[in-house]
Order: structure tokens, then sequence, then C-alpha cells
């Protein structure tokens, strides 16, 4: 039986839509694949971005940022891991900048959905806004079925949010723009996602 309440549910997808709207490599990366890609061979990676954002409310159900308090180590572990993640993505980007635009007649191509799930999960720092959210708005006992709608929850946000900049990125107008500017909105991707990885693994 559910006994969290319909406002604090309600609550909780406000807090959330708001801190997903703040810039990232996972924004950076599926608006990048949308305007080279198109919205058909992007949306498997943005719903993998989703599912991988929202496993860290799992982990965060779960209690792994209790692990993180008491075992400080196995955080920095998983930053410098995903900072090093984050730069060979970025790293990849800026190298195939001066490549030309895929064939559109090619529709295998494109970003899986794993791809994006290994994106989103290269960054712990999630983990602790889910924990830190989750004891704001919920109460400390959750059954089972709590942690299932809060869950269901977060991943309907996300997968929400992640479709609609797919959707958007992809429309007619942004992608002349990024077909008459590729090498430069390539390479300032590529290097805005390496200079999170380099943040991710330097502050404590």
């Amino acid at each position: 039986m559910i006994s969290i309440t319909l406002q604090q549910v309600m609550l909780f997808i406000s807090t959330l839509s708001i801190a997903i709207l703040s810039p990232g490599p996972a924004v950076i990366a599926v608006s990048q694949s949308a305007f080279a890609l198109g919205r058909q061979r992007t949306l498997p990676y943005a719903w993998g971005l989703a599912v991988g954002a929202s496993l860290w409310s799992v982990f965060a159900l779960l209690g792994l940022t209790v692990i993180f308090r008491v075992l400080p180590w196995t955080y920095t572990v998983l930053k410098v891991a995903g900072g090093i993640y984050l730069i060979w993505v970025a790293w990849k980007m800026w190298k195939h900048a001066p490549d030309p635009l895929p064939d559109p007649a090619e529709s295998h191509r494109g970003l899986s959905f794993w791809a994006g799930i290994a994106l989103n999960l290269s960054n712990p720092k999630p983990a602790l806004f889910y924990s830190s959210v989750l004891l704001a708005i919920f109460p400390a006992a959750l059954t089972v079925m709590d942690k299932a709608a809060i869950y269901a929850t977060a991943l309907s946000v996300e997968l929400g949010f992640y479709t609609a900049l797919a959707f958007l990125m992809a429309l007619p107008w942004p992608r002349r723009r990024y077909y008459a500017s590729k090498f430069w909105i390539d390479r300032l991707a590529g290097l805005a996602i390496g200079l999170l990885g380099l943040t991710l693994i330097l502050r404590y």
C-alpha cells in the first residue's frame, strides 16, 4: 500500500523538474546528437540517458549515499571514474568534429540506449541530490510500494525531459544552425563535457 501523499509527489516532481533543467553533460550530449543525427536516431540515446539518471534515485532509495558517508573513498572512486569517462566522451566529440555529417540513408547509425545509461551513470552527484530531496520530502519509513512509486515518478520526469529535448533540438531550425557550424559546435560541446568531467574529478 502506498502511504506517500499526492502533495509530496507533486513537490518531488517540481523539484526534480527544476534541477533537471540545469545544463550538464547529458543535456549537451543529447542536444549534439539530435542536431547531427535527427530525432529518430537520437531517441534511444535520450531514453538511455533518462533511465541512467533515474537509476540514481534507486540507488538513493537503497541507501547508496549511506555508503558514501561511511566510506567516503567510494564516492571519490566513482567521481574519478565518471570524470575519466566524460573526458573520453569529450575527446571523441573533439576528435570527430571535422568529420562530415552522416549520410541520412545510414539509418542504423546513432548513439545507443546503453551509451545513454553509461553517460548519466558516470556522474554520481545525482545520487546525493536524490538522497537529499527524498529525505526532505518523504517520510523516513518508506514501503516497497512507496519506493516503486517514487522511482516511477522519477523515471517519468526524466523520460519526458530527454524525449522533449531530443524532439526540440531535432527541429529544422536548430539543425540548420548546426549544419552551418558543425565543427565549432562539436568542439565546444566536447570542451564543455571535458571541463565537466575534469571538474567532477577535482571538486571535493
